[in-house]
């Protein structure tokens, strides 16, 4: 049985969403900074691979399960992009950048454009142990549309420019339990999950 693993990311946010969400499920999520363990390179062009790098990179470090997840927000409009260069979208060629400063980027390489549609993206990989020739692969994605004005308080990212039309509610304009019903990490999770269910990883 799964009891805990580390988690892959230096992000609070999404430590926070996985900690919400694996704890009903009897998973301790680790963080891999706790543990001395530095972010692994993410050098490639799809999250796939990039979580699938991170995911080993942590469970080598640590000896320990690994969950990684590779997340963004796509837009048909501009090829794909921000895609996987979604946390510096504003400066790719320096570290972390404010949130702020990718959505002024954002939306500034959408003006003129009327085609706003998006789709925020999460690829997560479990890996067992680092060699782990079966690596759990989970997707999940949630479609909406850019919008100029930020609106919420909620979230992290571009969630308060990534409109829900059916809702009209920004992403970070939902609750965390809203949130964690229908987003693409919620909706990646579930998939993760019921794989985790069918191989009797963890607990019913």
């Amino acid at each position: 049985m799964l009891s805990q693993l580390v988690l892959a990311t230096a992000n609070p946010g999404k430590r926070h969403e996985f900690d919400r969400l694996l704890a009903p499920l009897g998973v301790t999520v680790l963080d891999q900074g706790s543990l001395g363990v530095e972010p692994a390179p993410e050098p490639y062009g799809t999250f796939l691979e990039n979580a699938l790098t991170k995911a080993r990179h942590a469970s080598t470090q640590t000896g320990l399960p690994a969950l990684a997840d590779d997340s963004g927000i796509c837009v048909p409009s501009l090829a794909g992009a921000p895609g996987v260069h979604s946390a510096r979208y504003a400066d790719p060629v320096a570290g972390l950048v404010q949130d702020q400063a990718n959505n002024q980027k954002l939306v500034a390489s959408l003006k003129g454009v009327t085609d706003r549609q998006a789709m925020y993206v999460t690829i997560l990989v479990l890996v067992l142990s680092p060699d782990d020739p079966l690596p759990i692969v989970a997707q999940g994605t949630w479609v909406g549309q850019v919008i100029d004005h930020p609106r919420g308080d909620h979230g992290f990212g571009y969630d308060p420019h990534f409109l829900l039309p059916e809702l009209g509610l920004t992403a970070a304009e939902l609750d965390a339990v809203q949130k964690n019903e229908i987003s693409h990490r919620a909706q990646a999770m579930r998939m993760l999950i019921k794989t985790l269910r069918d191989r009797a990883l963890i607990r019913e």
